[in-house]
């Protein structure tokens, strides 16, 4: 791992940090290749019941980092393309992370900063950060993130701010459905906190397959038939698992389960 990534760990909780202050946490290649192995090393880990995406200094992240870009403008389309698959496989390890994941938003989230925001499953934003998806501005469009924007604030509120580049303030990420939360800056982590701890009465297997059911419902859409029989699927194995009985158990016997204890 980089020195521009930092992960401490808090029981079962990973709080990994993007760490270019400096830079306002931009990428480059070398972020994009620590972030996604750290992620899937997170995902693999049993210990880790949750991972916090974060960025320290004055941005959680403003995107591309301009001197990087400048770089890749004089390559070829081939490395080009490369370059922008990296870029895919870190957003889909975070959308796809077997694990909860939350966004801790504050200062600006700009182009691939949006996207890391948009594919974690909880985002909770200070009064203060400002966002943006600014390509435009540079000729180009946020391609490699939309799939997990469009998701996240529908095609009609994408194809405004896709095409138009223009920053929006919290209340607006809010509004769109980009983040979920929106609290003073000094009640941010006391945010993510509660958050945590709600994670932390929940099952861990339950927690962690929740976006696995919502993309599979997705993905189905209108074969009803096979949704029914893999929603039932689901169910039964979560009622028959360890799991399942131990919750059922401590909620009949008015106790807290036993995982809670573990967070």
């Amino acid at each position: 791992m980089s020195n521009a990534l930092r992960v401490d760990h808090d029981g079962a909780v990973a709080t990994l940090r993007l760490n270019r202050p400096e830079l306002h946490n931009a990428f480059d290649a070398g972020l994009i290749a620590s972030l996604t192995t750290t992620l899937e090393a997170l995902g693999a880990d049993p210990a880790v019941r949750v991972v916090v995406l974060a960025g320290e200094g004055p941005s959680f992240s403003a995107g591309a980092d301009l001197q990087w870009m400048r770089a890749m403008a004089n390559a070829s389309q081939e490395e080009n393309r490369q370059d922008a698959l990296a870029l895919a496989r870190l957003m889909r390890t975070l959308d796809e992370l077997p694990k909860p994941t939350i966004a801790r938003v504050h200062g600006a989230a700009f182009g691939g900063g949006v996207g890391l925001v948009a594919c974690c499953d909880i985002a909770i934003a200070a009064e203060g950060a400002r966002f943006g998806l600014t390509e435009s501005r540079l000729g180009l469009l946020p391609a490699v993130i939309s799939p997990y924007v469009i998701a996240a604030i529908g095609p009609r509120q994408a194809r405004r701010w896709f095409a138009s580049g223009e920053h929006f303030d919290a209340a607006t990420a809010q509004r769109i459905g980009l983040v979920h939360q929106v609290v003073a800056a000094d009640a941010l982590d006391a945010a993510v906190q509660a958050q945590l701890a709600l994670l932390g009465k929940a099952g861990p297997v339950a927690t962690a397959s929740a976006k696995a059911l919502v993309r599979d419902v997705l993905a189905l859409g209108a074969d009803r038939d096979a949704l029914d029989g893999a929603n039932a699927g689901l169910i039964a194995a979560l009622r028959a698992s360890d799991e399942g009985r131990e919750g059922l158990s401590a909620f009949l016997e008015k106790r807290a389960p036993r995982w809670t204890a573990a967070h």
